[in-house]
């Protein structure tokens, strides 16, 4: 190999993440849009997905734990339980800015405060 030599092919992977009121099918539309002109080959999707917070458990499970919701900019398993039916959220310790990075950590004391909201929901 050197530097002047031009490679057989050349892929490029794209993750588009999509909004809860897209479809995969609108969101493969966008792509196939963007690069219109190329060979596009998806390899693995999935739909977003609202929460389920109108859900009666969701409900008193964010009375329990406190807190105002907000979007998870991420993807998570919520997703999948969009698609079945199953209302779901995402709780948890931690700092979503630093997930995935060097610096991604979760203190203790967080911990300790997400297991005593959750025991304190599922025992009431």
């Amino acid at each position: 190999m050197a530097g002047n030599v031009i490679p057989d092919e050349c892929v490029v992977t794209v993750n588009h993440r999509l909004a809860p009121d897209r479809t995969v099918e609108q969101a493969q539309d966008y792509v196939r849009e963007i690069f219109r002109g190329w060979d596009v080959e998806f390899t693995d999707w999935a739909a977003g997905a609202r929460p389920g917070l109108g859900d009666p458990a969701a409900a008193t499970l964010l009375a329990a734990v406190g807190g105002t919701p907000r979007a998870k900019f991420g993807w998570t398993d919520v997703a999948r339980f969009a698609e079945l039916g199953m209302p779901a959220v995402n709780y948890g310790p931690g700092d979503p800015e630093v997930a995935h990075s060097r610096g991604e950590h979760v203190p203790i004391s967080q911990i300790t405060e997400v297991e005593t909201h959750l025991r304190t929901w599922l025992t009431s």
